[in-house]
């Protein structure tokens, strides 16, 4: 088995927040505090990472300091982020945040690669948006890394 993992958990997931791509977030920040995140993946990239830390009013610097020092289960970051000063948790906060992640669409270059290297053309017949490609270029890459 590998020294270094593909993330797995799709951006459209969330945990008991609610909070859309957090449970990525935290396997990232996890596996790269630990240096066990596969090449390619930042441990906190510009995209939903960023969209997330943003839209919760967190500091990444304490975030990655919190998971490289404490190691927590999930449940434990979601605490920690409850317990974070400013943060922000309510109802709409997160739909606005949610709302944002589902409706993000890649470039048509980002696009097309995706749909590439997955082997499924770029004909319009796959319409998902950002998260769900996104998933499927895990998926590609976990195929080749593990499965070929």
């Amino acid at each position: 088995m590998s020294d270094t993992f593909i993330p797995l958990i799709p951006c459209h997931v969330s945990g008991p927040l609610g909070v859309l791509h957090l449970p990525r977030l935290w396997q990232k920040v996890s596996l790269g505090a630990r240096g066990k995140l596969a090449a390619g993946y930042p441990a906190i990239g510009g995209g939903y990472d960023s969209m997330v830390i943003n839209g919760l009013g967190l500091n990444a610097d304490a975030l990655t300091k919190f998971v490289t020092d404490k190691r927590p289960t999930y449940s434990e970051f979601e605490a920690w982020v409850k317990a974070q000063p400013g943060v922000k948790l309510s109802r709409a906060s997160i739909q606005k945040l949610n709302t944002a992640i589902l409706g993000f669409h890649h470039n048509d270059e980002t696009r097309a690669s995706i749909l590439k290297a997955a082997g499924y053309p770029d004909d319009g017949s796959v319409v998902g948006s950002a998260p769900e490609l996104n998933a499927l270029d895990d998926w590609t890459a976990f195929h080749a890394a593990v499965l070929k």
